[in-house]
């Protein structure tokens, strides 16, 4: 098969699939004739064609997908003007705590914001996809260790935890916290469909918000779960 039949194949695939695609899933279109590389080189080929358009193609964590630039939300917000769902300072400060510090605890959680933290709010963040328990660390009561999920990177557009913003300043503000609402409000900049999905406009746009008392690298070492 010749480039421009794949460059065809692979487009209308990535246009009409309402998930990203792995190189794994992408490679059984062709039964096999396209190597990983020679996959990666259609695709950014792909990428070049849609450089001067309104849609542009990315990886992220769980493949390759369409999405429409940043610069293009604000019309594409006039077709789907409904409110997305609104997360508490309390929900975004844990969520920011998970994603620069996991794996972490309800308790280190707990001790970063100073508070205790309702098991709902931890519910609500793993029914929205965005967290999950992946082990539980070797001590007393073997509390359960959270981080996030491929489904986050996903909303936030990146892919992978290298990808998120650097804090500058770990300790936050009280400016920079009322912009949490705002922040989710306006969603993501891109969805994975050509026509955006207004139940997915609450996810998360920029990390930077985020920004309670959390360190500004994430961590990597946890105990896996075993049991």
């Amino acid at each position: 098969m010749n480039t421009t039949d794949a460059k065809c194949v692979l487009e209308t695939a990535l246009i009409c699939a309402q998930q990203p695609l792995s190189l794994r899933e992408m490679g059984v279109l062709f039964d096999g004739e396209l190597t990983a590389d020679s996959l990666k080189q259609v695709l950014v080929q792909l990428q070049h064609d849609w450089s001067e358009r309104g849609v542009e193609l990315v990886q992220v964590a769980s493949g390759w997908r369409f999405q429409s630039r940043p610069d293009m939300r604000e019309y594409l917000d006039r077709l789907y003007p409904e409110k997305p769902a609104r997360y508490s300072r309390a929900t975004l400060e844990t969520l920011a705590i998970i994603a620069y510090r996991q794996p972490v605890t309800r308790g280190d959680m707990e001790d970063i914001r100073g508070v205790t933290i309702n098991s709902l709010l931890l519910r609500q963040l793993e029914d929205r996809g965005w967290v999950e328990v992946i082990g539980h660390r070797e001590t007393v009561g073997r509390p359960a260790l959270y981080a996030t999920t491929r489904q986050f990177l996903d909303d936030l557009g990146i892919e992978s935890l290298a990808g998120l913003p650097v804090m500058e300043n770990p300790l936050g503000s009280l400016a920079m916290m009322e912009q949490l609402e705002l922040s989710v409000a306006q969603g993501i900049a891109a969805q994975p469909q050509m026509t955006p999905n207004p139940s997915e406009q609450d996810a998360v746009k920029n990390l930077e918000d985020l920004v309670p008392v959390i360190g500004s690298s994430p961590e990597s070492e946890f105990e896996p779960d075993l049991h």
